[in-house]
């Protein structure tokens, strides 16, 4: 642990973090060309430095100040666990300094206070149900803070205890101020309350400056620090690295800090500058990290030892020799952790196979630390800071060596698997689901002990060379996974050889063209995760295919309105995720279309006989009921909102009543194929509006409009192809368990069926936002439920709403499987192959350096590939019970309603 050795200019520090505060929101003038925060303002211009912070994704509270108070960029596993615990303890400014005292939130304060070696760190926060975005008043979460602050102080001057302690050096006051982020999640950074809430915080920190100055008598040994610890985007959330959200505030000023320096131009591109009116101020902008550096220089502590930082010495007002001293403390303390990952990567390879990081050897290492040490001897002290910069970055370039040193090896065995296990599948799906190998199988030959014999041998030497180089056994899991499968794969040499010989009687240009057909529908489908509107010019394909095909001739009013809704789903992909304004008028419309399809199945039902239909009217009066108490609330959730009443309890039981019903009322209509599919939409679609805000509403409406007309294609195409179809569409129940024998063996023509399937779940997922993207999420969309910020419960109301389309794509598949008489497990391996052959593609797309929206996204695109599969056992388990299960009213048998 390195300290600067000479005496640091504070006695004790004041951290500020105003949370969720754009740095324009700060530092922009009103419309009246007056600040919002004048007493900040007034910093800028006459008493320290400002500059803007750029933080990294994901942007969310726990990693921002993990990055401010403790130097490094937190591992996103912290997720699981809400961005709340700590997955890893890390040292901080705050367990380095002698006692840290700090006023905020539960989801913050803790885990610092956890992560400390001792009980110097002491925390005080509110309620956690104060962190309510429907509350009449989030600025309450700052002046609480405030008034905590001033308590202690006054406290301290009674107490002498106190009173000696927070007189001692390498003190830290941290004040974490939520008001603002509650507010901007509330209504929006562009509303009034957000502006206002920054004008109370200004007016807090100019209070608080004032009670430091008067407590500590103006002793010039205070260093204060106003930033935040993440921005907003336009619509009010944060996570992703939209510059409106990685762009914060950062002002310091007090002992140590640079005064104003008046300048004529400044380097930087941006229009900023000349829209903040702060032109003529020298801007230093600095990366989130480099703060716990600087507050550890200010007040003399060691660097917190994880801390990747670099010290930004254009903020010290103190002497060459302080600046060089303090640079060549943090360079040895960045070096020390390359020296340590070197060490630990060297232990674990064998090494005639070790290759050392080549720009930084030990000799260089010594090479520069003893130049720098002259340097400071001849007083050549800006020589020993750009020497100093020049050392960490080759050390951190060194670090993300070690940390990346087995990606080529580990890429390799991941796209072995990989492809092992698309063969295997695709074997499987000839050998079991198609008439290829049947004529060209050969019985009675005995299996060969060679294979299994050398596979095993393989398997021995990976494990023995992954042993001896004590790797973790994740890389077991990577090195080992491909042996057995390919193992499976060429066990299947008779599947292999009938595959070859049926492949080159197959006539070759026919074989080129399907091919490329096959290889451009699964470029449409990878392309369709970066540009949206790929979904809709595959939709524009999809509404032209019946007009090529013989389809047309026989069918033509269900060619045009699948062309029809092909068409009206297209114009979905094309609309904005983010960024639109609650459009009311848009759920109520979609409600009112849900009305008036309640009413067209009702007149269908009554031209029908009138026997056993008393369950199926109450159920169909249950969903109308449902949907009409949907609507009410939220409205009425909207104007109590509004009118910051908060949500009222009625409507969140209502909404709650009607998500948990979702899912059972369908069980109590009919299993005849129509009845139950439109029972489902009617009742999902009461759920979807509560969790709505805009257009999205109408987007399952227009879904299951072509999923309908899809079945309908479906059994118009199969009947073309010349299978025989005993029944009628109206007439298919679902509980029609079809005999084993009455499945038909996989044609061409089934592979396009998967890629709809695959398709149509695409768009389900994209169609009205970008889920690769945390920042796409409204959080305005849960407010019909609840209000107090709980990340699970609204990740998981979030998820529902993204659920609600696929289910009814899957429940719309279920009626295809069932009226073109198709294994599903046939089908569910060619949708494997297919997400399989997408996944390798994002594999090789993952990045991890360039911006952090980037690295974010390519993760999160592979995830959801690689994850597709095994929702779709989920999804498929979860439409088969809504479609095929019936429940009783009262238990009754249905002769009894007549």
């Amino acid at each position: 642990m390195l300290v600067t050795p000479l005496p640091p200019p504070a006695k004790r520090l004041v951290l500020f973090v105003a949370d969720g505060l754009r740095a324009d929101a700060l530092y922009e003038l009103d419309e009246d060309g007056n600040s919002r925060a004048p007493f900040i303002r007034n910093v800028i211009m006459h008493e320290g430095s400002w500059g803007v912070s750029h933080t990294r994704v994901p942007t969310e509270s726990r990693p921002g100040h993990v990055a401010l108070i403790a130097g490094f960029y937190e591992d996103v596993s912290a997720v699981a666990k809400g961005w709340k615990e700590n997955p890893v303890e890390f040292d901080s400014l705050f367990n380095e300094s002698k006692y840290t005292w700090s006023w905020g939130s539960p989801d913050i304060l803790p885990m610092f206070a956890k992560g400390a070696s001792g009980d110097h760190v002491y925390t005080y926060s509110y309620d956690a149900q104060r962190e309510d975005f429907g509350a009449h008043d989030a600025t309450k979460l700052d002046t609480w803070v405030f008034d905590k602050v001033k308590d202690f102080f006054d406290a301290a001057r009674n107490n002498q205890s106190l009173f000696s302690i927070v007189n001692e050096e390498k003190v830290v006051f941290f004040l974490h101020l939520l008001g603002i982020d509650t507010n901007g999640h509330a209504h929006r950074p562009s509303s009034r309350e957000y502006k206002d809430n920054i004008k109370k915080v200004d007016d807090g920190v100019k209070e608080i400056v004032s009670i430091f100055k008067h407590f500590y008598e103006d002793d010039g040994k205070t260093a204060f620090i106003f930033t935040s610890d993440h921005g907003m985007t336009d619509w009010g959330s944060h996570g992703a690295g939209h510059p409106s959200e990685t762009l914060t505030p950062f002002v310091t000023w007090g002992a140590g800090i640079k005064f104003p320096q008046n300048v004529s131009a400044q380097q930087y591109e941006d229009e900023f500058l000349k829209e903040w009116r702060l032109e003529n101020w020298k801007r230093q902008d600095i990366n989130q990290a480099d703060i716990a550096p600087l507050m550890a220089s200010l007040i003399g502590v060691p660097f917190p030892l994880n801390s990747v930082g670099i010290l930004p010495v254009g903020y010290l007002n103190n002497t060459g020799l302080f600046k060089a001293e303090s640079m060549f403390t943090n360079a040895v303390q960045i070096l020390e952790q390359f020296k340590v990952k070197m060490t630990q990567k060297k232990e674990a390879t064998l090494p005639f196979l070790f290759t050392p990081f080549k720009l930084l050897s030990d000799s260089q290492q010594l090479d520069i630390l003893r130049k720098a040490r002259s340097y400071i001897k001849q007083e050549k002290f800006d020589d020993v800071v750009s020497l100093c910069e020049e050392l960490i970055d080759l050390a951190l370039r060194g670090l993300s060596y070690y940390h990346t040193y087995d990606r080529l090896f580990l890429g390799i065995s991941v796209a072995v698997g990989f492809v092992g296990w698309t063969s295997y599948a695709s074997l499987l799906i000839i050998k079991s689901h198609s008439d290829i190998p049947r004529g060209t199988r050969r019985e009675g030959k005995k299996p060969h002990h060679l294979l299994p014999c050398s596979f095993i041998v393989a398997g021995v030497l990976v494990a023995c060379f992954l042993m001896i180089q004590a790797c973790p056994w994740t890389y077991y899991v990577y090195c080992l996974l491909p042996v057995p499968i390919w193992y499976a794969v060429l066990k299947e040499r008779e599947v292999i050889q009938a595959l070859v010989e049926s492949l080159l009687a197959f006539p070759l240009s026919r074989f080129v063209a399907y091919l490329l057909v096959f290889t451009l529908g699964i470029e449409v489908l990878v392309l369709s995760f970066f540009y949206r509107y790929m979904l809709t010019a595959g939709l524009i394909v999809f509404a032209g295919w019946p007009f090529l095909t013989q389809l047309w001739t026989r069918a033509k009013i269900t060619c045009l309105s699948w062309a029809f809704f092909s068409l009206l789903l297209a114009v979905f992909p094309l609309m904005p995720v983010v960024g639109r304004k609650p459009d009311l008028s848009l759920v109520m419309g979609a409600g009112l279309l849900v009305l008036l399809l309640s009413l067209a199945v009702l007149a269908t039902l009554v031209k029908r006989k009138l026997n056993l239909v008393k369950d199926e009217l109450l159920v169909l009066l249950l969903q109308v009921l449902s949907t009409v108490l949907s609507m009410y609330v939220v409205y009425s959730t909207h104007h109590s909102l509004l009118k910051k009443e908060g949500l009222p309890l009625l409507n969140q039981i209502v909404s709650w009543a009607t998500l948990a019903s979702s899912l059972v009322v369908p069980l109590l209509s009919p299993t005849a194929l129509w009845q139950r599919l439109t029972s489902i939409l009617l009742s999902l679609m009461s759920t979807y509006l509560l969790l709505s805000t805009g257009y999205e509403a109408l987007f399952p409406l227009v879904l299951s409009c072509l999923m309908f007309v899809w079945i309908h294609v479906e059994q118009e195409t199969l009947q073309q192809s010349g299978v025989s179809c005993k029944q009628k569409l109206a007439s298919i129940q679902f509980t029609y368990n079809t005999d084993i024998t009455q499945f038909r063996q996989l044609c061409l023509d089934d592979i396009r069926r998967a890629f709809f399937l695959v398709f149509f779940l695409l768009t389900a997922f994209f169609g009205t936002g970008n889920i690769a993207s945390i920042n796409s999420f409204d959080l305005a969309s849960v407010y019909c439920f609840l209000t107090v910020f709980s990340p699970f419960m609204m990740g998981a109301l979030m998820m529902w709403k993204i659920l609600i389309p696929f289910v009814l794509v899957m429940c719309a598949f279920e009626a295809v499987q069932i009226t073109t008489q198709l294994s599903s497990k046939g089908l569910f391996l060619v949708v494997l192959v297919i997400s399989d052959i997408m996944a390798l593609h994002f594999f090789f797309l993952v990045k991890d350096s360039g911006s952090w929206l980037d690295i974010g996204t390519s993760i999160s695109h592979y995830v959801i590939v690689m994850s597709m599969t095994i929702f779709l056992v989920f999804l498929n388990g979860l439409a088969q019970l809504l479609t095929t299960k019936k429940l009783q009213l009262c238990g009754k048998p249905k002769s009894h309603l007549m």
